[in-house]
């Protein structure tokens, strides 16, 4: 087991269960020896780059606070798009080492969809290279449901429910004046 501390971010498009995943990650790290203190990264790896962290242990203590982070809706910890760069000799990777170096991180926790879990898989194979221990890990959660290897994705059951929701409102709202309509309905997602 690494002994130091661990990081936390979110990103890509926030869903009822991003917080919730965040919530997971936290409860986990308390339940190891070796992690000191869980950092959250806000706005994602571009927070992390700006060295924007929060101590997670400190914020999240209780039950109640793990409880109402799970039904906070958007993401916690803010997110991003930022797509890091293919060429493992850009020196942004260098950047992101020295700091995971500086804060003492042994695991490298993302939370999200394709870009995100290509961020950690573009991490994970720096680290390798470099020799690092730190360990990487991708946390699923997408409303495309389309991350290879996954049945269903957290994100995925809530996206499908509200838009159901939203269909039959939509369809009683259209029908209220027993006229012929057309709705069109603009969904995202994959």
């Amino acid at each position: 087991m690494l002994k130091g501390n661990a990081v936390v971010g979110q990103s890509g498009g926030p869903t009822a269960a991003i917080n919730a995943t965040l919530s997971g990650v936290i409860r986990g790290a308390k339940e190891q020896k070796g992690i000191q203190t869980l950092f959250g990264m806000k706005n994602g790896i571009e927070g992390f780059l700006n060295e924007q962290l929060v101590d997670l242990t400190q914020l999240v203590c209780t039950e109640e606070d793990h409880k109402l982070l799970e039904c906070t809706p958007a993401a916690a910890l803010g997110s991003c798009r930022k797509k890091l760069p293919a060429d493992p000799s850009d020196p942004i990777y260098d950047q992101i080492f020295a700091l995971i170096q500086k804060y003492d991180i042994r695991y490298f926790f993302y939370i999200g969809g394709n870009d995100s879990m290509d961020t950690i898989a573009k991490l994970s194979r720096y680290g390798e290279r470099v020799g690092s221990s730190v360990r990487f890990i991708g946390v699923p959660k997408t409303i495309d449901n389309d991350l290879a290897v996954t049945d269903h994705t957290p994100g995925y059951g809530s996206a499908a429910k509200y838009i159901g929701v939203v269909m039959k409102e939509i369809i009683r709202d259209a029908t209220v004046y027993g006229t012929n309509y057309v709705t069109v309905v603009e969904i995202m997602g994959r």
